[in-house]
């Protein structure tokens, strides 16, 4: 029961983007088209996914049996940084047809404050290693909803008649307060 509250709680009603503000640069950049955004959403449930395991074994392995907690928010920046790259190496050379897939968006996570904040939060809510990686996943799954409803109103707002003014970065920042709105009606759910 509690996983299933941690699924619907990150998806719905503590979404990462549309209510904590956490990934908003991928969220408005990246959501001009519908695959873009899958593809975004793909590659930072992957990253998402590897990042939260490895800065939660570095969290209670070395940073709290040595004192260093303080260090926490810079260590996982370098963490989820390195291992970005890593990965991106090793598709290069290992997988050429889904480091092609993933193409642009590997290095677009690496700036990504949604993979720190949720490595972050994994730590705060004192999850444990499973409780974290569902955490996870469930946070990517949410990005990657709003994302892809995002873009899908965005690429129907590109075939209606918007007001000059209003057009382009306006109008989805418009957009993005009513989408925002709308989750927010899954408040007390769980």
């Amino acid at each position: 029961m509690e996983y299933i509250v941690i699924i619907i709680g990150s998806i719905f009603v503590s979404n990462i983007v549309l209510a904590q503000f956490l990934g908003i640069c991928p969220f408005v950049g990246v959501s001009g088209k519908l695959s873009t955004s899958v593809g975004m959403g793909g590659a930072v449930l992957f990253v998402l996914t590897l990042a939260t395991m490895v800065t939660w074994i570095i969290q209670y392995y070395v940073l709290n049996p040595f004192g260093l907690e303080f260090m926490q928010t810079i260590v996982f920046i370098l963490v989820i940084a390195s291992l970005v790259q890593m990965v991106e190496i090793i598709l290069k050379k290992v997988s050429p047809s889904l480091y092609s897939a993933l193409g642009v968006f590997l290095p677009l996570i690496t700036t990504n404050c949604a993979v720190l904040g949720v490595a972050i939060l994994t730590i705060q809510q004192d999850f444990n290693l499973l409780e974290g990686v569902v955490y996870a996943i469930s946070n990517a799954a949410g990005f990657t909803l709003a994302m892809v409803l995002f873009a899908g109103i965005r690429e129907h707002l590109d075939l209606m008649e918007v007001p000059a003014g209003m057009k382009g970065v306006p109008i989805a920042l418009v957009v993005a307060g009513i989408l925002a709105l709308s989750f927010f009606g899954f408040t007390g759910l769980v």
